[in-house]
């Protein structure tokens, strides 16, 4: 892991990471999140019955619209000609619960584990928003990066904790 911080310059000074001098490669992340909703949200959000609609389908989007302006977002990330994006849905009915993954790609000199973690963040806001009549104490959690690969650091995968 590198321990040197690499948004500042020699005089201290905070800046973008210049990748120009860095090779393409086949870059890929996934994060993962959920939202734990009461019984009447998740049975809501599983029939389609919300009253703002399809609540999946909707936070699909937004999830992958978030994700392709994370640059906009988080300051000193790059801009990138993202190639895949897509966000998945599972129901846990035990655990009254969406978890939502988002995968970002593209084939360039910087990674997309910021582009994976926005977009996962927002559709799970996106389902906070449109379920927040029905219920005001949904939770988000368990937000982080479950895989990477591609660049100089490798692949990386996320152990899952032991319970």
């Amino acid at each position: 892991m590198q321990s040197q911080l690499n948004h500042f310059d020699e005089q201290g000074n905070v800046v973008m990471v210049d990748v120009s001098a860095k090779n393409a490669t086949l870059r890929t992340a996934t994060a993962q999140g959920r939202i734990t909703v009461s019984a009447d949200v998740l049975r809501a959000i599983v029939q389609g019955t919300a009253a703002k609609g399809d609540v999946l389908g909707v936070a699909r989007v937004a999830g992958i619209m978030a994700a392709k302006r994370t640059w906009e977002l988080i300051p000193l990330c790059h801009p990138l000609a993202l190639s895949h994006l897509s966000v998945d849905f599972t129901i846990l009915e035990q655990e009254s619960a969406v978890l939502a993954q988002c995968t970002a790609q593209l084939w360039g000199q910087t990674g997309v584990e910021m582009e994976a973690l926005t977009g996962v963040t927002t559709a799970l806001l996106t389902i906070y928003d449109m379920c927040k009549a029905m219920d005001r104490g949904m939770e988000l959690s368990d937000i982080h990066l479950v895989y990477k690969d591609g660049g100089k650091s490798g692949q990386y995968r996320r152990e899952e904790e032991q319970t």
